[in-house]
């Protein structure tokens, strides 16, 4: 095990945002963590990355109590992050982020560091491009090279195929397996697109209104008749 929340309990403004929740993500293993708008997702992300103090529960990585730690310890610990907008330096060119990212903290990379995530990631464009004129998929690709370049035992990805086209997603899927197989990184994926979560993920935790309502292999939670209650039918309607 890397990577655990346990119990999570979770309020905001005086209102119960997350129920007893429990995720994990293994070395080489992807858990996707789906449910209906409002259901809890990105909270739980904001409890695991350390945005939010949880009210009750643990979190654990590589078996140390990290629960109170703050947001950038649990990133030199090895924990990363991506968000739902690709949102990159209105300022900077590719190579000029790059270069930020890699002297953020000690120990600083390389640029040798920087090439390798770009090509894992297959970001094949001019580092003299202003960050900010990339396209959708290649805003994610560099926001994501920035962080496996520091080789993070764990990745928190926030819907990372909202916007693109059919063929980005297959792209995506292939470098999403890459980063799990070749380099044993746990991942917890938010996903909408449950094609996709079916393909890439192992396991699969569906929350709705804060709560644990189904857990396992992606099509078995995906049938489970409170899933479709919650989830399918919620979002048909």
């Amino acid at each position: 095990m890397i990577f655990e929340c346990e119990g999570i309990g979770l309020s905001l403004g005086g209102r119960q945002i997350l129920k007893d929740v429990s995720c994990r993500a293994q070395a080489g293993r992807i858990t996707g963590l789906v449910g209906p708008n409002g259901a809890g997702k990105t909270s739980l992300f904001e409890v695991m990355c350390g945005r939010y103090t949880a009210d009750r529960g643990k979190v654990t990585l590589d078996g140390k109590d990290i629960t109170r730690a703050l947001f950038h310890r649990r990133a030199r610990a090895g924990l990363a992050r991506t968000y739902q907008s690709p949102v990159v330096p209105g300022t900077l060119t590719v190579g000029e982020t790059f270069r930020a990212a890699r002297k953020s903290y000690a120990p600083f990379l390389s640029r040798h560091d920087a090439e390798w995530a770009a090509r894992l990631v297959h970001l094949a464009v001019p580092w003299t491009t202003p960050a900010a004129a990339l396209g959708a998929f290649d805003r994610r690709k560099l926001l994501l090279a920035c962080l496996v370049m520091r080789r993070p035992k764990v990745l928190l990805m926030d819907e990372p195929a909202s916007g693109l086209i059919n063929a980005e997603i297959d792209e995506l899927d292939l470098i999403i397996r890459k980063l799990v197989d070749e380099y044993a990184m746990g991942m917890i994926l938010i996903e909408h697109r449950l094609e996709l979560l079916s393909a890439v993920a192992d396991d699969c935790v569906v929350l709705d209104l804060g709560e644990v309502i189904a857990r396992g292999k992606p099509r078995d939670a995906f049938d489970d008749p409170r899933v479709r209650a919650a989830y399918f039918e919620g979002a048909d309607a």
